[in-house]
């Protein structure tokens, strides 16, 4: 069970990205967070990890406090919270299977990792993953090599190397066209489904969200205007969240 209670976020510029939202998301539930550019969706996730220091507030994952844990705790706690990144957030002149292997981190001996020294273990592992995320063949290849979808795929791979409990992603689709973004959310729908992995994600795109959340929130300049079902909104909800002038736009 992953509780959010009261968060808020403040910036050092005065912006005020989160205005005291609480909810609460059960194991194994794929929640997708929708809201325009600067709604807070971004910020919400990076302060469920720390990413980003809140304000104020508090979140518990499994009755633990994150937001009130040494730098060491939140370093054990971070190996079962996979992060998957807008931007894809590789080193792009480094090969695939080295950016895979980086999700080993936080297991691995940090003098041994900063040589790319990993165990055949890990190494096996790391294949594993690509070819579960069909790009096993792409593994000694530099990143930059890759499409957008290819690459956003190896991290996919990456997270999954912290055998994560929890998956927080932030705009995954972003940057990709409509058939390679419906790739990209059916591999998150397998790791909730068959693997049981809460999801927590955030979208642009009401559709996408219709698709595949079991709940959908919405946020807007920092509050939550809508938590329910998919099916609940409607035209009116529509324009609460977007905007009156907003026009839905579909991804087929």
């Amino acid at each position: 069970m992953l509780k959010v209670e009261h968060l808020t976020k403040v910036y050092d510029d005065g912006t005020r990205a989160l205005q005291g939202i609480s909810f609460e998301i059960p194991d194994g539930q794929f929640l997708i967070i929708i809201g325009l550019s600067g709604s807070g969706k971004s910020t919400l996730l990076r302060c469920i990890n720390r990413l980003v220091e809140p304000t104020e507030g508090r979140v518990f994952w499994n009755d633990v406090d994150i937001t009130a844990t040494s730098q060491e705790e939140l370093r054990h706690i971070r190996r079962r919270i996979g992060m998957i990144f807008q931007h894809f957030n590789l080193v792009r002149r480094s090969r695939v299977i080295t950016n895979v292997l980086a999700g080993r981190l936080g297991y691995t001996n940090p003098t041994l990792s900063l040589f790319n020294h990993f165990s055949r273990t890990d190494v096996e592992l790391a294949l594993q993953n690509l070819e579960r995320v069909g790009i096993a063949d792409q593994a000694y290849k530099r990143a930059d090599e890759l499409s957008g979808g290819q690459q956003q795929r190896v991290g996919i791979a990456r997270a999954l190397m912290q055998n994560p409990e929890l998956m927080l992603v932030d705009e995954p689709v972003s940057a990709l066209d409509p058939a390679t973004s419906h790739s990209i959310m059916r591999y998150l729908e397998e790791l909730n489904k068959k693997d049981g992995m809460t999801i927590l994600c955030s979208l642009h795109f009401l559709s996408l969200a219709r698709a595949y959340a079991d709940r959908i929130i919405a946020l807007k300049d920092g509050n939550i205007v809508f938590d329910g079902p998919p099916e609940e909104i409607d035209d009116a909800r529509f324009r609460e969240i977007y905007g009156e002038d907003a026009e839905r736009v579909e991804i087929k």
